[in-house]
């Protein structure tokens, strides 16, 4: 078996990912970060042997067969492109692209590459996402005709620890993000589970903005939005965006014509699957049941120990076995920037009251150039470019109090 070189661009998140690289019989070469305090922490973990660097560009000279990107959310497009014109593989964490433009440019690059691009999109390699693909695959459940997820990561808000860690500064993606845009955990289960594609989103907002005396400095009153696709196959999709209705909690369901499946809320995991009692399988014995998913992967104590309900683990195992098999991953660079689209476009709908959007399919030269030159951003640029639109449904900012208390959390880095 191959080794494989690969550098990390990002520590903060990348270096969750550093045991499962080496799990997985690849070696970590180099590793990039601007900020000191994680280049630190990434020598502490991996010691002598691999290369450092807070300047890209050296980092980018570097040898390397493959790169997980886990840098700023809204900027991966731009790093993923000069990869992919290198030559190197790219895993890419969380999202693909922050414009409709650099969706485009991405597809060209990576149509031209020799290297794979794959989106390091953990939530469908959970335990019980594993399990409702496997369900949905045995092509009991029929036709599918509607699927919902649900991404709820509510934050503490007198605890200023997490914005030492994940804002430290006011200008940070996460204070501009609209609550569309990190929509890919709850989607990217759907589509996996019933291979289904988005043609058509529409969004409405959850207008909730924070109102006591909390550590806040995000410019979005926007709790969450719920957003709705029509599918290439005709089904439905509802979802969210990353939500904070007031419990931490991750749910899926997938509905067919004979059948459903999801994953039970507060049970730490369960399955229900049900099917009609006219169309109950032969072989299932009672048409309604709840229950734990298998735990019979060959590295299940690998995957036990992965963050993510496992899908840390199994993601780096699927991108590293699609490049020593020469395959395309299921989760290429159509499957990422289809999401990217979804994320952007819901969140010009829930502007526009609803308004529907033809999701583009970036296959086809027509769709591309209709968004080659869309590069409309709700966040602050590399380079301190201001803002192009709105991050919330109506105007909203923190308070003096909030940004003080915010201010004051991130003093003591």
């Amino acid at each position: 078996m191959k080794t494989i070189k690969m550098g990390i661009f990002g520590c903060n998140r990348g270096m969750n990912f550093a045991n499962h690289i080496m799990m997985n019989n690849a070696e970590i070469v180099a590793v990039c970060d601007k900020d000191e305090r994680w280049l630190n922490k990434a020598k502490e973990k991996l010691g002598d042997g691999v290369a450092y660097y807070s300047d890209f560009e050296e980092f980018f000279k570097h040898d390397m067969d493959a790169v997980l990107l886990a840098n700023y959310f809204n900027e991966h497009a731009p790093f993923a492109i000069r990869f992919l014109e290198k030559g190197v593989h790219v895993l890419s964490e969380c999202t693909p692209a922050g414009t409709m433009a650099e969706c485009v440019e991405l597809v060209e690059a990576a149509e031209k590459s020799t290297a794979t691009y794959m989106i390091c999109e953990n939530y469908p390699f959970m335990t019980f996402n594993r399990e409702i693909t496997r369900i949905c695959e045995t092509g009991t459940l029929g036709k599918f005709m509607f699927a919902e997820g649900e991404y709820n990561h509510p934050g503490h808000g007198k605890d200023a620890s997490f914005s030492r860690t994940y804002i430290p500064y006011e200008k940070h993606w996460r204070n501009y993000l609209p609550a569309t845009y990190y929509c890919t955990h709850a989607l990217a289960p759907l589509m996996y589970a019933t291979g289904a594609t988005p043609k058509r989103v529409t969004a409405f907002p959850i207008w909730a903005p924070p109102t006591e005396k909390i550590v806040c400095s995000k410019h979005s009153g926007d709790r969450t939005a719920i957003i709705t696709t029509l599918n290439d196959d005709d089904s439905v999709f509802r979802f969210t965006g990353c939500a904070a209705f007031g419990h931490e909690e991750n749910s899926y369901r997938v509905c067919g014509t004979k059948g459903q499946v999801e994953n039970l809320r507060g049970t730490g995991g369960k399955i229900s699957l049900n099917y009609s009692w006219w169309d109950k399988p032969e072989n299932v014995e009672n048409n309604s049941t709840v229950y734990e998913p298998e735990k019979n992967d060959p590295d299940q104590e690998l995957i036990d120990k992965a963050g993510h309900g496992g899908g840390d683990f199994v993601v780096m195992r699927e991108f590293l076995n699609a490049l020593r098999e020469n395959r395309r991953p299921k989760m290429d660079v159509y499957f990422a920037t289809v999401m990217s689209a979804v994320a952007i476009l819901s969140h010009r709908s829930l502007m526009e009251g609803g308004m529907p959007y033809d999701v583009p399919d970036f296959r086809k030269q027509e769709d591309r150039d209709k968004w080659r030159e869309d590069r409309s951003t709700p966040f602050y640029g590399y380079n301190g470019e201001e803002p192009t639109i709105p991050c919330s449904s109506k105007p909203w900012h923190p308070s003096e109090e909030q940004l003080k208390a915010y201010f004051e959390g991130i003093k003591n880095r």
